[in-house]
């Protein structure tokens, strides 16, 4: 691993967090892979060699669970959705190198390769713990067998996770009042022995291999809070049939023979399992996994680490969801350093996916099912584009029909295919094709400072930039070709009207190899009008510069409308598929624990009370309020807040009338940076709570002016 600008001498493998073979896949889920296949086709792209892999979670004990309740075989039951996932990401366009499964032999044998290291170089001792245990079934209960309270934040949590809180890893024995999901009767602790990979050995490491990981802010700075004070150790092993089995030595004794490795274990080691089947595959002359993950050749590999190992091995990146944050910048590389394997060099964690303004939910059917939205007929690369320019990539983002539609048609069919479409047509019938000139100095330079953006955005792992920079090209060809006219400069001044179609022809092919990462198949399309050799895939960034063909045929739209009445169906049905599951919701509490899961993440980062203090939030009341025009959902309020009154413009009309809002007192953040709406001025935001907006305001009568503190 090195810290080299991108493209370096090393390979790279990207990989994404591996789905777990035991539901069906949506929205949120394909945040991840779609935003890793652009990185890695973005790589490539700037001559990167780079492998593009991923496998199905197929342990731990969900599976066992629900193949328990179907009364089928665990790896049946997780083979049927580890060959689903493996149908359904071609279906959006996201092409793995290779997609492996952890219950495959290659990752079986690198698995107990990986525990053996550490066994042999002292990482591992056994401990007698306190295990949950179901006294009316007479079993253990290891991880999802067993529901709880977080002795950390308090919040309903898992065996093995506090999920629906402060989202720390739980070891065993650790969960408070534990009650057995598989009888729902209180269950108790128990003493067994367990075997545990000592963290403590690495947190010297850790702290170090913090301060030089790229990637997203929360994936380097979540983790320091676990590694600073004591370092807990990792219970590697579980009480259950469905796993790996923990591969013990000979004076291990009998103890170990009912004993899995943890989840945890083998299904990070697929990153490494995964890249090795792709290069067998292929051959190592043309990709070879042992220059990615190993260190220091066979000689030193497998052993304990020496800190000259750092800089040695290939680049391994990480798109992961922010929940899984803790395993793979914590446990992960030390799992890796404790066999002498190669650290990763960067760590992306993206934000989750909402609907509509609120938290996905599947047990209440709230989501965007990946089948459905290909039912809907829509490309691939329409949702593609609209998760990966939606946020930052460590930011949520809200996925809602109706603003797929205003992305789809605004951006894509408005500027990149109006763009394009006019520019191609016009060159064909008045030219047969590109030109016969030299592209224009200026129109040169534009694409040169384009292929620039996209290479910084490939190295800052900005992936909304990265499928930005083509969308910005195309804006300015369309401004280009609309105050340059050719269609009357045919007649009136033919040179400068073959210069300008030149010109446009040259961007358009510019866009196909700049859109290609984050939309394949319209910028293979793309290609193919433009009668391009070869593949778009195929060809390196500086191919934006290349001259087009001489000849091609007349094109068609590359993108279409979204049409109003598609999208109120699809809104319809989410509505109906939403209500109908709250109906059927017959434990009673559709307003307890699962309305605590709509509740939006607390935000990671904590401020100082310095930070603030600099926050100026006023005690205000509502003079007047009147719609904005041309803006549904825009109020223009003035707001009297003792030493003046401020004009603001806030989001209230769909959700409270303007008659009824003059003289109701709420609370203004008075220190918001000033922002223009609509061509109106906003001088503060007013402070709502929720998708209903209730306006905040004083218990009492406070004087109009006071901070609140």
């Amino acid at each position: 691993m090195s810290h080299d600008e991108f493209p370096t001498d090393h390979p790279a493998v990207v990989t994404c967090g591996l789905p777990y073979a035991n539901g069906d896949l949506h929205v949120g889920h394909l945040r991840t892979y779609v935003d890793g296949d652009a990185l890695s086709r973005a790589l490539r792209r700037i001559g990167q060699q780079t492998a593009f892999v991923c496998g199905s979670d197929m342990h731990g004990t969900p599976v066992a669970v629900n193949a328990a309740k179907e009364g089928v075989d665990p790896r049946e039951f997780a083979l049927e959705y580890h060959e689903t996932y493996a149908e359904t990401f071609p279906q959006f366009n996201v092409e793995f190198d290779n997609y492996g499964h952890t219950d495959d032999e290659t990752n079986t044998e690198l698995t107990r390769e990986f525990v053996r290291s550490w066994i042999d170089n002292d990482h591992v001792h056994e401990k007698e713990i306190q295990v949950a245990w179901d006294t009316e079934e007479d079993q253990p209960l290891p991880d999802r067998y067993v529901e709880g309270t977080c002795p950390y934040c308090g919040e309903h949590a898992r065996g093995d996770e506090c999920d629906e809180g402060c989202q720390r890893h739980l070891e065993p024995g650790e969960i408070e009042d534990p009650v057995s999901t598989l009888t729902g009767n209180p269950a108790e602790y128990r003493a067994r022995e367990h075997k545990f990979l000592r963290l403590s050995d690495f947190q010297e490491y850790l702290q170090g291999f913090l301060d030089r990981v790229e990637g997203t802010d929360n994936a380097r700075n979540q983790p320091r809070e676990w590694i600073e004070g004591e370092l807990q150790d990792l219970c590697i092993t579980r009480d259950m049939d469905w796993g790996v089995d923990y591969p013990a030595r000979e004076d291990e004794g009998a103890a170990t023979e009912d004993l899995v490795l943890y989840v945890w274990v083998d299904a990070p080691i697929e990153y490494v399992a995964s890249t090795k089947q792709y290069s067998e595959r292929v051959g190592a002359d043309e990709y070879d996994w042992e220059q990615v993950w190993k260190v220091g050749g066979e000689e030193r590999h497998g052993t304990a680490w020496d800190d000259d190992w750092t800089h040695e091995g290939g680049e391994v990146i990480h798109v992961i969801g922010r929940d899984i944050i803790q395993h793979h910048a914590v446990f992960w590389p030390a799992m890796l350093r404790g066999a002498g394997y190669n650290e990763p060099r960067s760590i992306l964690a993206t934000g989750f996916v909402g609907i509509d303004g609120k938290a996905l939910s599947t047990s209440r059917n709230r989501a965007v099912w990946a089948d459905e939205y290909l039912d809907a007929g829509f490309h691939p690369d329409l949702f593609r584009y609209y998760i990966a320019t939606g946020a930052e990539l460590d930011t949520d983002v809200d996925f809602s029909w109706d603003r797929f539609q205003e992305r789809v048609n605004g951006e894509l069919v408005g500027n990149v295919g109006n763009f394009i479409y006019r520019s191609l047509l016009f060159a064909e019938r008045n030219y047969d094709g590109t030109p016969d000139t030299e592209v224009s100095a200026d129109v040169q330079k534009r694409i040169a400072e384009a292929i620039d953006d996209f290479e910084t955005a490939v190295r800052e792992y900005n992936v909304r930039d990265l499928a930005e920079v083509a969308t910005a090209l195309s804006n300015y060809g369309n401004e280009y070709i609309q105050s340059e006219e050719p269609w009357n400069l045919v007649d009136d001044d033919p040179e400068r009207a073959e210069q300008v179609i030149r010109d446009c022809v040259q961007l358009t092919k510019a866009v196909a190899v700049l859109l290609q990462p984050v939309l394949p198949g319209k910028a293979e399309r793309l290609w193919g009008q433009l009668d391009e050799q070869g593949s778009v895939a195929d060809v390196s960034v500086d191919a934006a510069l290349e001259a087009p063909p001489a000849e091609f045929d007349e094109p068609d739209e590359l993108f279409e409308q979204v049409e109003d009445d598609h999208i109120a169906d699809l809104n319809a049905e989410l509505r109906d598929r939403v209500a109908a599951a709250n109906e059927d919701d017959e434990d009673g509490d559709a307003d307890g624990a699962e309305d605590a899961a709509d509740l939006e993440p607390l935000v990671e980062d904590r401020i100082s009370f310095e930070e603030f203090e600099g926050v100026d939030m006023r005690v205000g009341e509502i003079v007047t309020a009147e719609p904005v025009e041309d803006a549904d959902k825009l109020l223009r309020l003035e707001v009297d807040i003792g030493h003046e009154t401020r004009q603001v413009v806030a989001g209230l009309a769909r959700l409270h009338e303007a008659d009824d809002l003059p003289g109701t007192r709420v609370i203004l953040l008075a220190n918001m940076e000033r922002a223009e709406l609509f061509g109106i001025e906003s001088n503060g935001m007013v402070l709502a709570a929720g998708d209903e907006a209730d306006l905040l305001t004083t218990h009492e009568d406070a004087p109009l002016g006071t901070r609140i503190k």
